[in-house]
């Protein structure tokens, strides 16, 4: 085989005007690929991964962690994908064809991607308003992402919902009230013990609501009944414009549930998120109550849109952030340096990104936007239609479940 694809690599090299022909380069770069797909490349590597700060707990999650070439392309391609869905997202909102509140989760991928690979797809799981991430992550395409942004028929609440209101299969939003998500969480984890089903859900929020006093009262409730649900403090280290140390007399978010065990994780590497959170749900699947993850991330855009994230915070902080622990440059340097994959292969993956979403970025702006007829429906599941008052008592609309 390996014969064959050098023999086809030399081909392309010799052949007349090879050089002249535009897509003589990229084929090369396919061919080189190719060849090195049965000859150079690793199935798995070994890595060494940060120890997780514990909190009642005298044993935490493992401090190495394999990484399988075909779980590392899955992991860029999904992670690229989101930063490239963010950065259109940003794109368009400049340009006004997306409207309202938008909070953009580039950064944070590590987080999303990294806990849904050591979940199973029957889990659940429920977010504040930066949830664009986990919307793709739980199912959500490209296309119904960002056709929600824009308020689009195809969207995957029909254009209803907005940049803080996604839902897909076992993914309870999507979030607009700092917290409230929080106690439906707990909810969630309730219904999973009293049907008996081997099934936890994820229940996150941000730096920002980890004061507010409803997580405390969930924490009690999900002690007390031992509920199977992992409380997941997103710490990208500013509440809006207010860093964690001005805004909490402790900064130690993993201990904030005080009986509840907790671990603190570094939240820019997928590794350490994908081992810390198969030890916590395994932890909540074996009956052992509820447990409290702190992942410390960072946003490089600034709370929403409407914040450009500069004054509070430097450009030069960004930047380190960006040049030493960007969680999608972490993975490919590990991936190149350990022949899981390569530079050629990792560019093609890009590629191939780019154009999904510029594809998808042509339906979110051409797909017509839900009829106003369609207004008054969703309301209720399974119901039969009902009339549904409008601005005045004269204009009524039918809702259908």
């Amino acid at each position: 085989m390996r014969k064959m694809l050098l023999a086809a690599l030399s081909r392309v090299l010799q052949g007349p005007a090879a050089a002249a022909r535009p897509g003589a380069v990229s084929e090369v770069s396919r061919v080189v690929v190719a060849s090195r797909n049965y000859a150079d490349f690793t199935s798995e590597a070994t890595f060494d991964i940060k120890k997780c700060d514990l909190h009642r707990l005298e044993e935490g999650p493992p401090v190495t962690a394999v990484l399988t070439r075909e779980e590392g392309l899955h992991y860029y391609r999904t992670m690229q994908t989101i930063r490239r869905m963010e950065l259109k997202s940003d794109q368009l909102y400049k340009q006004k064809i997306i409207r309202g509140f938008c909070h953009l989760y580039d950064g944070q991928e590590a987080c999303c991607v990294g806990l849904e690979a050591a979940i199973k797809p029957t889990d659940h799981l429920i977010t504040a308003y930066r949830a664009h991430g986990y919307a793709y992550t739980r199912g959500t395409s490209v296309r119904e992402i960002l056709a929600e942004l824009t308020g689009r028929k195809g969207g995957c609440a029909k254009g209803k919902g907005g940049s803080m209101h996604m839902y897909a299969q076992n993914f309870y939003g999507g979030n607009g009230i700092v917290g409230a998500q929080v106690p439906l969480g707990a909810g969630i984890a309730l219904a999973c013990k009293y049907f008996g089903k081997d099934e936890i859900c994820l229940t996150l929020y941000g730096d920002g609501a980890a004061n507010q006093g409803q997580i405390f009262e969930t924490y009690n409730m999900a002690a007390l009944w031992k509920l199977p649900c992992i409380f997941i403090c997103e710490n990208n280290r500013y509440g809006m414009g207010t860093s964690v140390e001005r805004a909490a007399a402790s900064t130690d978010y993993y201990k904030r549930g005080d009986y509840i065990p907790g671990i603190r994780v570094d939240g820019m590497d997928i590794l350490c998120v994908r081992e810390a959170t198969k030890f916590a749900a395994e932890h909540c699947r074996s009956g052992k109550g509820p447990m409290l993850m702190e992942l410390q991330t960072y946003r490089y855009h600034g709370h929403s849109m409407s914040d450009p994230g500069i004054s509070y915070r430097t450009r030069e902080e960004i930047q380190e952030v960006r040049s030493k622990s960007d969680p999608i440059t972490l993975l490919k340097d590990r991936m190149v340096n350990n022949s899981l994959s390569s530079v050629e292969e990792l560019k093609e993956i890009d590629v191939e990104v780019r154009k999904e979403i510029e594809e998808a970025a042509q339906f979110a702006t051409t797909d017509p936007e839900p009829p106003l007829e369609e207004l008054g429906n969703h309301i209720y599941k399974n119901e039969p239609p009902f009339e549904v008052r409008g601005p005045s008592q004269w204009i009524k609309y039918k809702s259908v479940g």
